[in-house]
């Protein structure tokens, strides 16, 4: 039988081949959006065997083996690794169409050179192999970033983390690895005792009492600062919309005093109130030369029962409904009416939605810069193979797919940057088949240029990965 992860493999056509692996195969990765842990990147910490590196904290892995009628005992339970393993096995199989039966091949062969398919019969051989390698001396964390060719990680980190792990990284180790600002607990209201709970975290962090919204955005200010200093370049927002609505300093000021003495506040002073957060916090990134990126439309946390066992994160999460334009474009249009729209970066989890973000992101390019505001990777749900092939032409129809700055793992395990490798096939096969159409033309001067930029080129262009 061929062997299933092949040269060709997703390489429908001559020109593909030639493409990717002439401009794409061999290209550095800068992942600027991921879940990964920095303090085992500062540990190097080396995985006991292919469960750990592979399954632990991994909800995609996990929704696929409970669809598959696996006991949550083998998911995130207690049984033992190779029995978690040999349960994953059991569900590969049942993966075929799934971007979880590519990518898990992908991995075997990009990290341990196993070509074998993963199924029943061959977990135990494939555990033990895997297992035995990840157990070598020097087969730890950062060797294996190293051997995905890995220039830069941007991690995803609180506001009121320390970022000691991210300090102690700096100048020792080839791999940049740096803080995203991500603010979601301040967004996160509806339970007073926990918001109050978080402010006191905030207040720790930056040693300034927050007794008012001014108070509040004083504090914020100096985590941002500090995430300046060590490097950060980029905001995140985990949002299940965008917010807007008019607000005064009063009104904002009175909802804040609410939230600190532990009332529920309305739907509408909420609205204000995240409209007015988030908007400070993008004016920060403004000043500072940052990038902010907006994730939105995920539904999370669906499974109540589950989420109070479990926490977030674990595999309870999907697909939101589409997105209202109308308040999207007021939020951007608010900082822009004030030059004070930094470079964003637009993600849509909904697939309905491509056209109005790539048109969204098309209304607030003034030609300050390439794709001021830019349309993000395919994302979460959408990050497989007809997600990303449907992001690619819809961005190539409705905006520029030369400026675009590519892929990212969004993920938690180590084991993922050959999702970059896919994505990069997919593109460069799009490209190929559109060239033996007659579509583009077969010029490698022009496409070399534009796959070098959507690989690699255009994210450190972008984002100035810990620039001044």
């Amino acid at each position: 039988m061929k062997v299933f992860i092949n040269d060709d493999f997703l390489l429908t056509n001559k020109t593909a081949g030639k493409l990717y692996h002439k401009y794409a195969e061999n290209k550095p990765v800068i992942d600027f959006h991921c879940h990964l842990s920095p303090a085992m990147i500062a540990e190097d910490q080396q995985f006991k065997n292919i469960t750990e590196a592979w399954l632990m904290g991994d909800h995609y892995k996990w929704r696929a083996m409970r669809s598959n009628g696996i006991n949550e005992k083998y998911c995130a339970g207690d049984a033992t690794d190779l029995e978690k393993f040999m349960k994953w096995a059991e569900t590969v199989p049942a993966t075929i169409g799934n971007p979880l039966y590519h990518w898990a091949h992908l991995e075997l062969a990009r990290y341990f050179g196993i070509n074998e398919l993963l199924s029943p019969a061959t977990a135990l051989r494939i555990y033990e192999q895997s297992s035995a390698l990840l157990r070598t001396p020097g087969c730890s964390i950062r060797s294996l970033l190293t051997k995905m060719n890995v220039e830069v990680i941007c991690t995803t980190d609180d506001p009121v983390d320390d970022l000691r792990h991210h300090i102690q990284l700096k100048d020792k180790f080839k791999t940049l690895v740096l803080p995203t600002f991500r603010p979601d607990n301040l967004l996160k209201t509806e339970e007073p005792e926990k918001f109050i709970a978080y402010i006191k975290k905030l207040e720790h962090s930056c040693g300034l009492e927050i007794k008012s919204f001014e108070t509040l955005c004083e504090a914020v200010d100096r985590r941002h600062a500090h995430f300046h200093d060590c490097g950060g370049r980029l905001s995140d927002h985990g949002l299940e919309r965008f917010y807007f609505s008019q607000y005064t300093a009063h009104e904002v000021e009175k909802t804040f005093g609410k939230l600190l003495n532990g009332k529920l506040i309305s739907e509408e002073e909420n609205e204000k109130y995240r409209t007015a957060i988030l908007t400070e916090i993008c004016r920060m990134n403004h000043i500072r030369g940052w990038t902010q990126q907006f994730h939105v439309g995920a539904i999370r946390n669906n499974n109540k029962r589950m989420f109070l066992k479990m926490g977030p994160d674990t595999g309870w999460d999907s697909v939101g409904g589409t997105l209202d334009p109308a308040i999207m474009a007021k939020f951007l249009s608010s900082l822009d009416e004030t030059d004070q729209l930094a470079k964003t970066i637009l993600y849509n989890l909904n697939p309905a939605d491509n056209a109005m973000m790539i048109t969204m992101a098309g209304n607030f390019n003034d030609g300050t810069y390439p794709s001021k505001v830019s349309y993000g990777a395919a994302w979460w749900f959408l990050d497989q193979r007809y997600g990303m092939e449907k992001h690619i032409r819809d961005l190539a129809s409705f905006g520029l797919l030369s400026r675009f700055p590519g892929m990212v793992t969004d993920s938690r395990s180590f084991l993922s940057y050959p999702r970059h490798e896919y994505f990069r096939r997919i593109l460069c096969n799009f490209l190929g088949e559109e060239v033996e159409k007659g579509m583009i033309p077969d010029d490698e001067e022009l496409l070399q240029p534009l796959i070098e930029g959507v690989c690699w080129k255009n994210a450190r262009e972008y984002l100035n990965p810990g620039g001044k």
